[in-house]
């Protein structure tokens, strides 16, 4: 960054895109086709306000009646500026896209992807970013069911670079109470881990970045957890 201050950097980040076109917002939402967020629509919102927002996506999601996105528009608007709602932190599975299971629009929120939903440094970092940088006021963790990471770890695969995101999993497999075969063929033992390392992450994220965490003490962000379930298409918080 040469010369260029901390404080300098974050104005600089904050002011680009200040003339993102504005759009009325209807309660936590917007009407079907509307523009990206304006910061100032963005920062009215609060955490359950984004909550809420993400919950009736994926009530409108699941009940197939989606709002008409104009992305074209959404583009344009976003173009030189961006003000997501929300940071969420998923796995990389191709049937589990948060933006469209809780039907955004481009620039609302941002999504980290990595298999099995674990937060690796570079993560924290992105995720730091994402709510102390540009203002997310949502840091959401979301799992899903019928993981393939989760069942590599409980199997104890290793492959590669995939070995150590795999074994960043491991504690919730073993921290996960289970009647049965604690094996990777057993759906349901693979869903309950899923649920266990979303907790878990949520845990390596506060221990491991006091920004996010500090932002969460002062009530300027809500970290949440959140599964997904791939057969009926619904969004559960967890905490």
């Amino acid at each position: 960054m040469g010369s260029v201050s901390r404080r300098d950097w974050l104005r600089r980040t904050l002011a680009l895109g200040a003339s993102a076109a504005a759009v009325g917002l209807l309660g936590a939402g917007r009407s079907a086709g509307a523009v990206s967020f304006s910061r100032e629509q963005r920062d009215a919102m609060t955490p359950d306000d984004v909550i809420t927002m993400l919950r009736e996506g994926n009530q409108r999601f699941r009940s197939g009646a989606i709002r008409t996105q104009d992305f074209l528009e959404q583009k344009r608007a976003s173009a030189s500026g961006q003000y997501p709602a929300a940071m969420v932190l998923s796995c990389i599975d191709s049937r589990a896209p948060a933006e469209i299971i809780m039907d955004t629009g481009i620039g609302d929120i941002f999504n980290a992807r990595i298999a099995g939903n674990v937060a690796t440094p570079g993560l924290l970092g992105s995720m730091e970013f994402g709510c102390a940088v540009a203002g997310a006021k949502l840091l959401m963790v979301m799992g899903h069911t019928a993981c393939g990471a989760i069942a590599g770890s409980i199997q104890g695969v290793e492959l590669g670079n995939l070995t150590g995101v795999l074994e960043r999993i491991r504690p919730a497999v073993e921290a996960t109470p289970f009647q049965g075969e604690r094996i990777s063929t057993d759906r349901a033992f693979v869903n309950a881990v899923a649920h266990t390392n979303v907790l878990n992450t949520i845990e390596v994220i506060r221990q491991q970045s006091p920004i996010l965490a500090g932002l969460a003490d002062q009530g300027k962000i809500k970290i949440v957890g959140a599964m997904y379930n791939l057969e009926d298409g619904q969004v559960n918080f967890l905490t």
